[in-house]
């Protein structure tokens, strides 16, 4: 398994992470955001609300921030008291080594027991402002790093749950315990397993580094203001998820080349070589064929191989996935088997979908109905499997009765959503499907067609979809025929609409795919 890093800079930057040359993630990062997750404020409580146990805050967002009591984290008077003194100078150690901790407030508290208005109160992004709604935040801090996630005013050290060995989990927490500092947690990583002691300590020191700028920062600090930015997108990314498995990191800046080399020199220095600098006239995302596949990738259908396809609806309340198996010859030995074969094509590329596009909240996928319970079973561990490297937090549920599998994700960005109908030049519908789109669906409905034996295929299109098939070497058509070992012969035809194509057979015959 190859992954790809491909960062195209701009007036934002983007981030494409490709999987043995699949697009499977898409990330923008705007001048502009001012409110990513992890960020952290130093903020005032504007109000707080008994009836909904919740506050709103002010962190300098045209609509508050959503406080709940059970987001305040248990040591939230500690953390108050500390605030208090840091902000007007009487403590100038940041450490906690020293600092006397209050009592735990109670799980089932009210939230008007805790905080009041006016107040100031260091919080963190959980959530980015999406459609109306402000930010969602927590004052539970935490700092994450490479192999650990430092988190003051706690005293617990807890591992990665995908971190299976019992042994190594034991060797992790003996390691951690001894580094420790006083009045801090640590969440140790899935990365960490089989790192030294070395390598955590000078995460964690580089951790208690920033948590000391932060802390300078809250002495006579604006309110509301940014106390602590998490690091910039290709950081956090390369953070969250470079391994061993990354081959190549390609990036079109070369400022932002050598940030990522000085990243990488910290946290992987064997893997520097794989940062390339892009200096080609073509655009980078074309190069990598990543232009192509967003078009093909974010609208309403979905092609997959074997001519099956996904209808992909969203709602105000959830997204709708209609699993379709297409127009296709059935080679299977009966209809319970290709339904499972276009049920596993579809659950990959489902997991694939809610990466690409972030999707959250509740998603109901409409699966072909499959009689046999193995079959259920074998598709329920199939899109398992398929979801354990998505970071976002989720829970799928087994197949119901009627094939449904229901699965809830979570959202803390606005869902990517990128336009891929564009203007048509014919003027008669206003907007069509992008044209690059057109040659996927030509390409499908090519197969299909070649699935059933045509002898001699013949395809007309308009004049500019012609050439466009037929020039360079080795052109479109030339590839088919190196695929498929037929010929097809391609006619321009001035009077078709610009995405407007058919088949013929060796009679003239319009051949319906």
């Amino acid at each position: 398994m190859n992954k790809e890093l491909i960062i195209r800079s701009g007036s934002s930057t983007d981030f494409a992470l490709l999987k043995d040359g699949k697009l499977i993630e898409l990330h923008k990062e705007e001048d502009d955001s001012n409110f990513a997750v992890g960020d952290i404020f130093i903020a005032k409580i504007r109000k707080a609300v008994p009836g909904l146990n919740a506050a709103f805050v002010n962190v300098g967002y045209e609509k508050d921030a959503f406080l709940h009591y059970h987001d305040l984290g248990p040591q939230v008077s500690s953390l108050l008291k500390f605030i208090k003194r840091v902000s007007t100078g009487k403590l100038k150690n940041y450490s906690l080594k020293d600092f006397p901790f209050e009592k735990d407030i109670d799980k089932h508290g009210i939230i008007t027991d805790v905080l009041k208005s006016n107040q100031s109160l260091l919080v963190q992004i959980v959530k980015e402002p999406i459609s109306t709604k402000g930010p969602r935040i927590s004052s539970e801090l935490s700092i994450a790093g490479r192999y650990i996630v430092l988190v003051p005013f706690s005293n617990r050290v807890s591992i990665s749950q995908k971190i299976e060995s019992s042994e190594e989990k034991e060797r992790l927490k003996r390691l951690v315990k001894s580094i420790k500092p006083k009045g801090f947690g640590i969440i140790v990583r899935t990365v960490a397993e089989g790192k030294k002691v070395a390598e955590l300590d000078k995460d964690l020191q580089n951790l208690l580094g920033r948590w000391q700028s932060m802390c300078k920062k809250l002495y006579k600090a604006h309110h509301p203001s940014k106390v602590l930015g998490e690091m910039n997108r290709a950081s956090s990314i390369l953070r969250d998820v470079f391994n061993d498995t990354f081959t190549s990191i390609a990036v079109d800046d070369e400022d932002l080349c050598n940030q990522i080399k000085e990243y990488l020199q910290e946290i992987a220095p064997k893997k520097e070589s794989i940062v390339k600098l892009h200096k080609s006239n073509v655009p980078i995302f074309e190069k990598h064929g990543i232009e192509r596949q967003i078009k093909t990738s974010f609208g309403k259908t979905v092609s997959m191989s074997k001519g099956a396809y996904l209808v992909i609806e969203h709602t105000e309340a959830m997204h709708v996935i209609d699993v379709n198996s297409g127009n296709r010859s059935n080679k299977a030995k009966n209809q319970e088997d290709t339904a499972l074969e276009v049920n596993l094509i579809s659950a990959t590329e489902v997991a694939r979908q809610l990466r690409l596009r972030d999707m959250g909240g509740i998603i109901v996928v409409d699966f072909i109905d499959m009689n046999n319970a193995d079959n259920r079973r074998t598709l329920f561990n199939h899109l398992r499997d398929e979801m354990k490297d998505d970071r976002a937090k989720h829970k799928i549920l087994p197949p119901s009765k009627f094939g449904l599998i229901q699965i809830t994700r979570q959202r803390v960005r606005p869902e990517m959503n990128i336009k891929t109908r564009e203007v048509d030049p014919n003027g008669v519908n206003g907007e069509i499907e992008a044209p690059i789109v057109i040659i996927e669906k030509i390409k499908v409905d090519l197969e299909k067609l070649i699935k059933k034996d045509h002898k001699k295929i013949t395809l007309s299109a308009h004049p500019f979809i012609a050439a466009f098939l037929t020039k360079g070497f080795p052109s479109t058509r030339s590839k088919w025929f190196f695929d498929h070992k037929r010929w097809v012969k391609i006619k321009p035809r001035d009077a078709y609409t610009y995405l407007e194509y058919h088949f013929h057979d060796k009679d003239g015959e319009v051949i319906k795919s």
